[in-house]
């Protein structure tokens, strides 16, 4: 399970306890549900981010034992992980890793997904286990690791060599950002950083909208169509059905309590949505005025004003 604490302008989300934080259902969605938390609160637009763990691993990966018991699992378990990911890629602020032991395949990849990674050198290493353990990298893993890592000969390391990078040689292959004695100079320095990033007054979901636009530029239109992208490690995921966003919203959004409004393009906010933001894009800065659609009323009649 995860704990979520927070101070000031500061969240400080922890993997507690001290076993290996294995990123099974339960935690994935405990994890999931503090993101949601945070995302809710009137501040998170001025805030940061701070992940960190207890003991000896910030997460050593998926749960391959339960994963074993029923082999259904690992595809739940990187579903999960990747809508997590998606969470923290367009969360409204800075986030800072700090990681304080182990982080081994998933928990690799879990760290890497926030914007700065701070470590200790005194013990821990980053590791890409799946060539030791005989597990192909899911596509989406390697989208990451690409997105993070410019060196090819970097990734070839972390890749093709299963390297375990302590703190310094990630400062080295520039993975991590910065590293600490201890434990608790990693989070001391996490915090610091927190609170410089938040003294800049950075508009959060300027900030996050920018990281969004950063990190889709790494999957292109031949990388969606390519059905081997459709892939959870040894598991190929068959295509059952499709259907149009349009339509799957007008069915589904029940489901997650939101209210469906329609917005037209012959207005000028629409207009802007529908030209300027794509769309689906951005939320409009100003509420539409439902109400002006309501049965014999004609908002746009040439003649009004």
């Amino acid at each position: 399970m995860c704990t979520l604490e927070k101070r000031c302008q500061l969240f400080l989300l922890k993997l507690a306890g001290d076993g290996e934080h294995r990123l099974n259902p339960t935690l994935l969605d405990s994890i999931t549900s503090a993101i949601t938390q945070i995302r809710s609160d009137p501040s998170s637009s001025q805030s940061v981010l701070i992940t960190t763990s207890d003991g000896k691993f910030f997460s050593n990966g998926y749960d391959l034992a339960l994963a074993d018991s029923d082999p259904s699992l690992r595809v739940v378990m990187d579903s999960k992980l990747r809508s997590l990911v998606a969470d923290l890629i367009s969360l409204p602020m800075p986030t800072i890793a700090a990681v304080t032991g182990h982080a081994s395949a998933a928990g690799f990849v879990l760290a890497m997904s926030h914007d700065y990674v701070l470590m200790r050198r005194d013990r821990g290493f980053l590791y890409m286990s799946e060539l030791d353990i005989e597990l192909v990298i899911p596509p989406w893993f390697v989208a990451m690791i690409r997105m993070k890592i410019d060196s090819p000969a970097a990734r070839r390391d972390v890749m093709l060599t299963a390297e375990k990078v302590t703190a310094e040689r990630g400062l080295e292959m520039g993975i991590v950002d910065s590293s600490y004695g201890s434990a608790a100079e990693t989070v001391e320095g996490a915090v610091r950083l927190g609170e410089e990033l938040v003294r800049r007054g950075v508009d959060g979901h300027v900030y996050g909208g920018m990281r969004e636009v950063l990190l889709k530029q790494h999957l292109n239109k031949e990388q969606k169509g390519n059905t081997k992208n459709l892939r959870v490690d040894n598991y190929d995921l068959d295509v059952e059905d499709k259907m149009s966003l349009l339509e799957w919203l007008a069915n589904e959004y029940r489901r997650f309590g939101c209210a469906l409004e329609f917005v037209t393009n012959k207005s000028q906010e629409g207009s802007q949505f529908c030209t300027g933001f794509g769309g689906i894009g951005r939320i409009l800065r100003y509420q539409l005025d439902m109400t002006a659609f309501d049965e014999g009323l004609n908002v746009y009649d040439d003649e009004s004003d």
